[in-house]
């Protein structure tokens, strides 16, 4: 048999390799359990996100009230831009704000009355369309009304689309109203116009929006200095410039 000596030094290897052998099976325990790259902490697809993941309870998702418009392509646009998605918010307002030289001229567009007309009016005004634009037309012989939204200044520019009218037959066109400019029935484009004292136009033109009191009047600065008479139905180009220099919406 061996020594005492000997036999305790067999022992303590024996308790060496033990241990190790040990700690080598508790590794692969812990490797097998760990995740691979993110798969753990993603939840697996079309499975519902939990408090852990989100932060908290999943939030309730709005929804916004929409109509479809038709935006049909007509000719080249006055400037490059692009069509205005067809999906249109049908609540609410929205605002812009046009500066000319004599002072600006905040509009309060309804999306409700007029939600294609007012998601084409935006949609140009965020590319820049109307920014840097002489109103091309005013009319002081009873329609009372500044006209706008041409870059080529002659009236006869536009977006390079058309789309149908929204007009109540019940409409008057009183002084603060902005409406939209056509050619006829369902020719709407981007030209608009300022109604700066009651207007005698029969109900043939979308309304878009309407002025508060201090813009009707910087409308009504711009018409006092008078028109060129330059068409044959008495109205004319202003004399006044009558530029868009910037335009803000919101």
């Amino acid at each position: 048999m061996p020594g005492s000596g000997v036999r305790r030094r067999i022992e303590r290897r024996v308790r060496t390799v033990s241990a190790l052998a040990l700690a080598g099976l508790a590794a692969v325990a812990l490797g097998a359990c760990a995740p691979r790259g993110n798969e753990a902490a993603a939840p697996a697809a079309g499975s519902a996100p939990t408090a852990a993941t989100t932060g908290g309870a999943p939030a309730a998702t709005s929804t916004v009230a929409t109509v479809t418009c038709s935006y049909r392509p007509s000719g080249e646009p006055a400037k490059p831009v692009d069509p205005p998605p067809a999906q249109a918010p049908s609540t609410g307002s929205a605002a812009v704000t046009l500066s000319f030289a004599v002072g600006d001229v905040v509009v309060t567009m309804d999306r409700a009355t007029a939600p294609c007309a007012t998601n084409s009016f935006e949609s140009l005004a965020a590319q820049g369309f109307y920014t840097d634009t002489a109103c091309h037309r005013l009319a002081d012989n009873g329609l009372f009304m500044l006209q706008c939204g041409d870059p080529t200044g002659t009236g006869m520019g536009g977006p390079g689309y058309r789309f149908v009218d929204e007009v109540d037959p019940a409409t008057v066109y009183t002084a603060g109203t902005v409406a939209m400019a056509n050619a006829g029935a369902d020719t709407n484009g981007s030209q608009f116009f300022l109604v700066y004292q009651d207007s005698r136009l029969p109900p043939r033109y979308t309304v878009l929006g309407h002025m508060d009191q201090a813009s009707t009047g910087v409308v009504t600065r711009i018409a006092a200095e008078g028109q060129d008479g330059s068409n044959a139905d008495g109205t004319g180009r202003p004399n006044n410039a009558a530029r868009i220099t910037a335009v803000k919406l919101g």
